[in-house]
């Protein structure tokens, strides 16, 4: 759905894009503490790039429920050397900011990162829309009840998709009245919500089209996938897949993974299913 602009290059939604993950953080739920060092940074991105990823996702706080909460200075510490360090081994890659505070958003926008991904969807810093506004940067905004720490412990909704669409129409009825205009929409599969409720929002990915935003579906080695299955999030990939398959028959744009490869495939495959390969 539509086109983008990152750092003046249009990305056409039409055909959905792959977002690889790279968490800069010693406790993310599933690589947490990988990507330690210069070296294991460049070849995980290098490597993801070269699968077909159109997009980085440089996060360095920690969303896993229950995560240790960061300060402002420690995240900036993370996540600015690594912003730099991708911009210098790969001058053309477009960066995704994974962040919930303005100052961070704006401070990496300005290093270089081309997007800001807000888990928070505005809530936890009051002047994000603001400041995402005055970037004029594609922002990314999904939707979250509570906080990290607390968001898993009694996450209750009367109708969790009707809910969801009615707050992200007046998230974005917001954002344009600030002349911010390209919006993408993430439900925030796992961010307060219980298994029940995330299998809702994938059967029904479909109806949020009519918010008329592209889409983007977080669901890469999720507990949605492995719990049900008494699996670990290591062994969640095969899961990934069949849950990536449904969000893009079901409308989803970009498809935010730990595994680029498998997600590019999946794409290709929706594609030929659909004829638009």
């Amino acid at each position: 759905m539509g086109s983008i602009n990152c750092n003046g290059t249009l990305i056409d939604l039409s055909a959905p894009k792959i977002m690889g993950i790279l968490n800069c953080t010693p406790d993310s739920f599933f690589d947490g503490g990988k990507y330690k060092n210069t070296t294991a940074i460049v070849n995980q991105v290098e490597k993801m790039l070269c699968e077909g990823a159109t997009f980085i996702d440089v996060g360095a706080y920690s969303s896993r429920p229950g995560a240790k909460h960061i300060s402002e200075e420690e995240e900036l510490n993370r996540i600015l050397p690594v912003i730099k360090l991708l911009i210098s081994e790969f001058p053309s890659v477009l960066i995704s900011v994974d962040t919930f505070r303005s100052q961070v958003a704006s401070k990496c926008i300005h290093n270089g990162a081309c997007i800001v991904n807000d888990i928070a969807a505005g809530e936890m810093d009051a002047t994000m829309f603001s400041t995402v506004a005055k970037l004029q940067v594609p922002y990314i905004m999904m939707h979250m009840q509570g906080t990290p720490q607390n968001m898993q412990q009694n996450p209750t909704y009367t109708n969790v998709v009707s809910e969801l669409i009615y707050y992200f129409s007046k998230k974005i009825a917001e954002l344009h009245k600030l002349g911010l205009n390209d919006i993408i929409t993430d439900v925030g599969f796992g961010f307060g919500k219980t298994t029940e409720h995330n299998y809702q929002l994938l059967k029904h990915l479909e109806l949020f089209k009519k918010l008329e935003t592209p889409l983007l579906a977080g669901l890469s080695r999720k507990g949605m996938l492995y719990k049900p299955l008494g699996i670990t999030s290591e062994s969640a990939l095969n899961a990934t897949t069949a849950a990536n398959t449904v969000a893009l028959l079901n409308g989803a744009s970009i498809l935010r993974v730990h595994d680029v490869k498998e997600a590019v495939e999946t794409v290709k495959i929706v594609a030929l299913l659909n004829n638009k390969s």
